[in-house]
């Protein structure tokens, strides 16, 4: 029985605003991120940021993050996110590639 399923993959949203240029040489295919609601966000109130430890990355990209949010913000904890692809030539729009799956739901005995 899978674990997890693919949900969707992406660039990461506005990964030259924020921290990612401190950390990019920690990140790897494989490395594990965390998705956080941004309700506060002025441009975007659906807004899932995603963070390597303590360090915001940028977004999952707006006409992507319906579903995500409402299932966080109703507290359902089932993603799993990870890097995906990292291209330190592309554009920095285009540097860093997720995933997220789906984590199957633990069986209640």
């Amino acid at each position: 029985m899978e674990k997890r399923k693919h949900f969707m993959h992406c660039n990461l949203a506005g990964f030259s605003y924020y921290e990612g240029s401190l950390v990019f040489n920690k990140l790897t295919i494989g490395t594990e991120l965390r998705l956080v609601l941004e309700p506060e966000n002025k441009y975007d109130p659906s807004a899932v940021a995603v963070y390597y430890e303590n360090t915001k990355l940028g977004f999952l990209p707006a006409d992507k993050n319906d579903i995500v949010h409402l299932l966080l913000d109703m507290g359902h904890a089932i993603f799993e996110t990870y890097v995906q692809q990292i291209d330190p030539s592309a554009h920095p729009e285009k540097q860093v590639g997720i995933v997220v799956y789906v984590k199957r739901a633990e069986k209640v005995s």
